[in-house]
């Protein structure tokens, strides 16, 4: 109750990074007054803070302003993804599957089905982020459930299990590479796949699956209640038979979308496909394209066969429609970017990882608990600094080589950064993604801000990070092989 009070008096996000942005301004010039500097482990250089404050910084800052909103990630992936969504919510597709889905899952499984959902929806990048949530706050209404809870349930499967999965997705490639650089500067010969983690991942599937059940019904919706909206609650009528027409076509329309999709990656000199045996890089880079295809096709046929789309303009229409309900997040993007690209360019996020490595040698830490401080400073930084790729690019430098001294695996070391980076995803203002789940929680709620949101994930984030580190610690004590060939110690 209190996060909730206190995080909907704060700012707007938009507010919240331009204040960053300022931050990052400020600090540049006084910790480069101040002459602070650290020694660089990989290269031996000395990194120090550069005053954005100076005639070349800002010449920097207004020169490259349209880069750094045009270069942030999040931004397209969001917008392109909303595309095909758009086009799927407005011709009244995810209506009609919500309520089948209403129908044909019985409702104890309704809340796993949802947190299950969020975590495999990592292997869609980010779009998780952008469409299980709305989905979910629709579903708990109709059943009379509290959407929040719903909202947070699909949030925190998305962004809590962020590291989990049952296949892999683009981020283990990602991570494994910067994992390899890191390695070689200890060991030139030493090789991480991009499976390093799988086995542990697979096993911490079911594990937040659980959690998040137990997290959800016992203590978010005790603690909101049930939904007490007439309007909203039990609203989804049975199926018209226009709209049972409509969603067979959408199903066939899925799965020959679906079945072209894998004849672009299976094949051995398919388009989405290299020739080496991780040549998935091309998909992971064509994900979020195959995503807004994999919803404008299905929900354009449901559109069609419903007659609520009689011609392109009111395709055209219902994409514009979805464009303009993202303006916030495009004014949120704009600043957010320009925050992101100051702390890089100022060297002070370098900085604080660098010391906080110091740090972490200097305090005589050893074996598995010194793995599990390393696990909560990565959930720490996780808290300012959302990219978990950007993270591990500054951090598996320094600790990888510092674990590898103290006899762990570069695989080790990465599984535990993933739990600590997954771990605080939902509970971070400065998540890219939180103002999709909060304007979906004002759909039902106009008054929710920032901390109707996080004091509702708050709780499946203590619980994740207690259960996985428990995990993470059995798995460790017993030895056990966290993926193929990844040997724990060296």
């Amino acid at each position: 109750d209190v996060v909730e009070r206190v995080g909907n008096r704060l700012p707007d996000p938009v507010t919240i990074f331009v204040g960053l942005a300022v931050a990052a301004l400020g600090l540049s010039w006084l910790v480069s007054l101040m002459g602070v500097s650290v020694v660089h482990p990989e290269t031996g250089e000395t990194i120090t803070a550069v005053n954005l404050l100076s005639r070349d910084g800002i010449q920097k800052i207004l020169g490259n302003m349209v880069e750094n909103f045009t270069g942030f990630k999040p931004l397209g992936t969001v917008l392109v993804a909303m595309i095909g969504v758009g086009i799927a919510e407005r011709t009244g597709l995810f209506a009609a599957m919500l309520k089948w889905l209403v129908t044909a899952v019985p409702a104890w499984a309704i809340t796993p089905t949802v947190v299950f959902a969020g975590i495999l929806s990592n292997t869609a990048a980010d779009a998780g982020f952008v469409i299980l949530p709305p989905l979910a706050g629709m579903l708990y209404a109709s059943l009379g459930r509290h959407p929040v809870a719903g909202i947070a349930a699909a949030f925190a499967g998305v962004g809590g299990g962020f590291s989990a999965n049952i296949v892999l997705n683009a981020l283990d490639p990602l991570l494994s590479g910067i994992t390899n650089e890191a390695a070689e500067l200890y060991d030139n010969a030493y090789d991480v796949r991009a499976t390093a983690n799988y086995f542990f991942m697979i096993a911490s599937v079911p594990m937040l699956t659980i959690v998040g059940t137990l997290v959800s019904t016992r203590i978010v919706e005790r603690r909101l209640g049930p939904w007490k909206s007439g309007a909203d609650a039990n609203a989804l009528t049975p199926l018209e038979a226009h709209e049972r027409r409509g969603l067979l076509a959408a199903l066939v329309a899925v799965i020959v979308t679906a079945g072209l999709m894998i004849a672009l990656v299976v094949a051995k000199n398919a388009p989405l496909r290299e020739p080496d045996p991780e040549g998935l890089a091309p998909f992971f880079r064509s994900i979020v394209g195959l995503i807004m295809i994999f919803f404008f096709v299905p929900g354009l046929v449901y559109g069609i066969v419903t007659r609520q789309v009689r011609s392109d303009r009111d395709a055209s229409k219902m994409m514009s429609e979805s464009m303009s309900a993202m303006g916030s997040y495009i004014v949120l993007a704009f600043f957010a970017g320009q925050a992101i690209a100051y702390f890089g360019w100022s060297n002070i996020a370098l900085i604080i990882a660098l010391k906080t490595a110091d740090f972490l040698k200097s305090i005589h830490f050893t074996g598995v608990p010194l793995l599990v401080v390393f696990l909560i400073v990565a959930a720490i930084f996780n808290l300012v600094l959302a990219s978990s790729s950007a993270k591990w690019a500054i951090m598996a430098p320094i600790f990888v080589p510092m674990f590898m001294n103290l006899g762990w695996s570069p695989e080790t070391t990465q599984c535990v950064y993933r739990v600590g980076d997954s771990i605080t995803n939902i509970i971070t203002p400065l998540n890219y993604y939180l103002p999709i789940s909060i304007t979906a929680a004002q759909r039902f709620i106009p008054r929710a801000g920032m901390g109707t949101i996080i004091s509702a994930t708050l709780p499946y984030s203590v619980a994740f990070g207690l259960a996985w580190i428990a995990m993470l610690v059995v798995w460790l004590l017993l030895g056990l092989p966290i993926g193929p060939g990844a040997p724990i110690r060296l």
